[in-house]
């Protein structure tokens, strides 16, 4: 299999850890604000394939103690998760972000010990699901199932949002917090604006917006925090 983007180090994807990051292709969301559309609609040429992925890691063993996975949609595909099991074979802890549409491969990976850390999308509201991801008629089932599992699977996790001012506003929020109630970790991430998000028209909000946003979820989750 191919690999569509390496960042051979970070200290931001994978928390308390140095870590690279791995980019997968392919998702079943069609976001219009997504930073990567190109790997989500399959149109990134590849970069490297897994052999040499796994050639490169043997290489960082002792200077990197993570290897953060993402993409589009990483549990797409059930070869991404001999892929994950290459990458713990070589002894690297793995964060996995997910969309949470794939319930029955992440509790997999998780029954495997595959995943160290997963950081999973919520979207929106759920009444604001299907317009926010750009998919009319989703259901919305695995997604629910994939958060109810974060949140009994005794794993380290993290839900976040990227903030949109035209798709979220007070009320997105309250129903929010209503869904991951008792939640240990969540995140608001601010939109920013790039060459590779696929429609025009969309703003970050204001800090002030932001930060009401988060008190209206703080009585719901353990620890919540604003990026970007």
């Amino acid at each position: 299999m191919n690999i569509y983007g390496l960042q051979k180090m970070t200290l931001l994807d994978f928390p308390g850890r140095v870590a690279c990051t791995v980019f997968l292709t392919g998702c079943d969301m069609r976001c219009p604000f997504c930073h990567n559309s190109e790997l989500a609609e399959n149109q990134a040429p590849p970069v490297m394939t897994d052999e040499e992925l796994l050639r490169f890691l043997k290489t960082r063993r002792g200077l990197l103690d993570g290897v953060a996975v993402t993409g589009g949609e990483p549990l797409l595909r059930e070869e991404n998760l001999d892929l994950l099991r290459k990458i713990r074979e070589l002894g690297f802890p793995i964060k996995l972000d997910t969309n949470g549409t794939h319930p029955d491969r992440l509790r997999r990976a998780a029954a495997e010990g595959l995943i160290a850390y997963a950081a999973m999308d919520i979207k929106n509201s759920p009444e604001r699901y299907a317009e926010t991801i750009g998919l009319p008629s989703f259901d919305l089932g695995p997604v629910r199932e994939s958060a109810a599992f974060l949140m009994t699977s005794g794993l380290d996790f993290e839900f976040r949002t990227t903030v949109v001012r035209e798709l979220h506003d007070a009320e997105s929020f309250r129903a929010i917090g209503e869904w991951i109630h008792g939640a240990g970790r969540y995140f608001l991430q601010k939109f920013s604006d790039r060459e590779t998000v696929p429609f025009e028209g969309f703003h970050a909000p204001g800090e002030e917006e932001l930060a009401a946003w988060a008190e209206i979820l703080r009585p719901h989750v353990g620890e919540i925090g604003i990026r970007g």
